[in-house]
């Protein structure tokens, strides 16, 4: 089994080395970065890494900012903020931006890794569910524009003879731009599409 990774970014090093230390385990690989700066500068890219542990105040970018940059990236994985300095502004603005818990320092050992483990487990859902829109997304791109409107024609329920008459074409041919959908969407029906198709709707909804 692969092992999964962890970041810790946080500028107080004897907590960054407390957490390395509390974390690493035969089964997770820790790593530990100084700043939010830092952890951008070595080319670290959150979809890397299975959780992140942030501090929420550091020198320079703060933990929020960093969120804000990662909200913008395709893939950002479950994410605990950390804060010696907790305020509801900052939890409220932290959980916008996706954070799944918010724990101020001192904090108990056991709910911190509690929480790692239900962040590993949640990232193991979520990066399949980007993983197959990604593969959506890629299989959209193939079709040609008739083939998308063949499709969308498909979706609102049309029959091939439907469509042929909307599209002003034949029903041969749109039967064979069906079939072209389908194999490229990897579906063998309608319904299959349409379940397909909601994955990027889903997606589009939450952001």
């Amino acid at each position: 089994m692969n092992k999964q990774t962890l970041a810790v970014i946080d500028d107080d090093l004897a907590v960054r080395q407390s957490l390395l230390w509390l974390l690493e385990t035969p089964g997770l690989v820790v790593s530990g970065f100084d700043s939010g700066e830092g952890f951008l500068a070595q080319g670290s890219d959150a979809a890397n890494f299975n959780c992140l542990i942030v501090d929420l105040r550091m020198s320079g970018i703060s933990g929020i900012m960093l969120l804000e940059k990662m909200a913008q990236w395709p893939y950002c994985p479950p994410v605990i903020m950390l804060t010696a300095h907790g305020d509801v502004p900052h939890a409220v603005a932290a959980f916008k931006l996706g954070v799944a818990d918010f724990l101020e320092k001192p904090f108990d050992d056991a709910r911190l890794l509690a929480l790692v483990d239900e962040c590993l487990a949640r990232d193991v859902q979520e990066r399949e569910r980007y993983q197959r829109r990604v593969r959506v997304a890629e299989a959209l791109a193939t079709l040609t524009e008739r083939e998308r409107e063949v499709m969308q024609h498909i979706l609102t329920g049309l029959l091939n003879k439907q469509i042929a008459e909307v599209l002003s074409i034949s029903m041969k041919t749109v039967e064979v731009h069906r079939a072209r959908v389908f194999d490229k969407m990897g579906v063998k029906s309608a319904v299959e599409l349409a379940g397909v198709i909601t994955v990027l709707d889903e997606a589009g909804s939450k952001a």
